[in-house]
């Protein structure tokens, strides 16, 4: 047993990059095994929690082939980890993450976290403050309080982190970011940015009546953080997204993706204020959709930054459900505004630039310009390789020590809580203040203190910052 601790902590100390002189005398060079081949103590011990849906993509995308080792899965669904568990047999399996790293927290470096927003923060931490380096679905948490402590923890235990937008490690966000950064359009004072999203119901009603669980589904697990509530398939297995108790609604699904190359490219950092309006969907007490069980069904955002670094203030505004921008008289009849699932738009004071989802394919407008436009000449950024599991890789460099990731959450935490800000105001919509005698509503701009994360003229809002959590699910700070 002594030399077998020994030799996980050798291995460990290489993998965090600390120890390096021990770690020199237990690793074989690549080179005396031969081209191509990798071995064992230069891969990355994975363990995944939430193995269906995206999180088998996640896992495929960080095994990459056989480069890293995939030791332990946890899914409380066993219908939806199934591809996962056949395709690797080899690994552990669990329903319960907390036996998971308990029974594995020798045996793995990192864990790639795939579950529905509401439990990402909870698992998260645990995994971190074991000091597990982790790899966090978008959105990184469920509300601003959880992502600030999701920051501040990945810091204190000095572990590798990354958030999953994609598009964060693409060639198109770092060419929006050289070119807005070297003043092509020149100063940028409003961005616009949609998405088609939600393709699943919202502004619903909450089910009601019991449904029996199905055998393969651990419903309290599932459950994790959220108030106890009947099992119902209106909430799985993708449905959940629609439900504030679990999911952030089409804000928080393509945000993060979406509002990433002007995050990075403005320097924007925590925001003012915020406003927001929802389409007229109302529930059977006449309260509007935005401040009921689910999310609505279309929505507007304002969100308002100071200057910064040089830059002017700037305003972001963000369209759903089918709500978009104006069309910008620079485009042609004929040309398509952002992509089928959404866009950005800078507007500055020298010209537009527009970029489909991801921060693909960006272009100045009118589109014509391209012809005469050198963007090589622009780059500065680094690129990352690899670009069909790149997001993925470049998480398990910084694992081994590399560099850190294009998402780590010292950039992606500030992201999410501005993502997570305008749920804020959503959820704010049709409720009222007694405050010196006035009546106020939520249907106001609200005005934020990013710093002590707080609503300063509507005290209600600040209800939404954190969640109350379920007996047993706390966040452990």
């Amino acid at each position: 047993m002594e030399n077998q601790d020994k030799k996980v902590i050798s291995r460990r100390q290489f993998v965090t990059g600390l120890g390096a002189s021990v770690a020199l005398f237990s690793i074989v060079p690549r080179h005396v095994l031969g081209k191509g081949f990798i071995p064992p103590s230069d891969k990355l011990n994975i363990a995944a929690i939430g193995a269906g849906g995206k999180g088998y993509s996640n896992i495929t995308a960080a095994f990459n082939g056989g480069a890293e080792n995939m030791v332990a899965f946890c899914d409380v669904d066993d219908v939806r980890a199934e591809k996962a568990y056949k395709e690797f047999a080899k690994a552990k399996t669990y329903r319960d993450f907390r036996k998971l790293l308990e029974a594995e927290k020798n045996n793995i470096d990192a864990v790639i976290i795939s579950t529905p927003d509401h439990t990402h923060a909870t698992i998260a931490m645990a995994a971190m403050q074991m000091g597990k380096h982790v790899y966090v679905e978008k959105p990184l948490t469920h509300n601003i309080y959880e992502a600030r402590m999701l920051t501040e923890a990945a810091r204190k235990y000095k572990v590798a982190t990354q958030m999953g937008n994609q598009g964060s490690s693409g060639e198109g966000v770092r060419q929006m970011t050289e070119w807005i950064q070297a003043g092509v359009i020149g100063e940028v004072t409003n961005v616009h940015a949609w998405t088609n999203r939600p393709i699943w119901p919202q502004g619903l009603t909450t089910p009601t009546g019991k449904v029996d669980v199905p055998k393969t589904l651990d419903w309290d697990l599932w459950l994790g953080p959220a108030k106890f509530r009947d099992y119902n398939p209106a909430y799985l297995p993708f449905g959940w997204r629609g439900w504030w108790d679990f999911g952030t609604g089409a804000l928080g699904d393509m945000a993060c993706h979406i509002i990433d190359p002007a995050f990075r490219a403005l320097k924007l950092g925590y925001p003012v204020s915020v406003e927001a309006s929802v389409t007229g969907v109302w529930d059977a007490g006449f309260k509007p959709a935005s401040v009921a069980d689910s999310c609505p069904p279309s929505s507007t955002i304002h969100l308002e930054f100071p200057a910064r670094e040089g830059m002017p203030a700037v305003t972001m505004h963000w369209y759903d459900g089918g709500m978009r921008p104006p069309r910008p008289s620079e485009l042609k009849e004929d040309e398509m505004m952002g992509d089928w699932s959404g866009g950005v738009i800078f507007e500055g004071t020298r010209g537009k630039i527009m970029c489909g989802c991801y921060g693909a394919n960006p272009t100045l407008l009118p589109t014509a310009e391209m012809a005469y436009f050198n963007a090589e000449k622009l780059k500065t950024l680094p690129r990352i390789e690899n670009n069909a599991n790149g997001h993925q890789t470049s998480w398990v460099m910084a694992c081994k020590g590399g560099i850190a990731a294009s998402s780590n959450f010292d950039y992606s935490g500030p992201l999410t809580e501005t993502v997570l800000m305008g749920n804020l105001a959503l959820r704010s919509l049709g409720l009222t203040w007694e405050k010196e005698g006035k009546k106020l509503s939520g249907d106001r701009k609200l005005l934020w203190d990013g710093k002590n994360m707080k609503i300063t003229n509507f005290e209600p809002a600040n209800q939404f910052v954190k969640r109350e959590y379920r007996n047993g699910w706390s966040l452990g700070v």
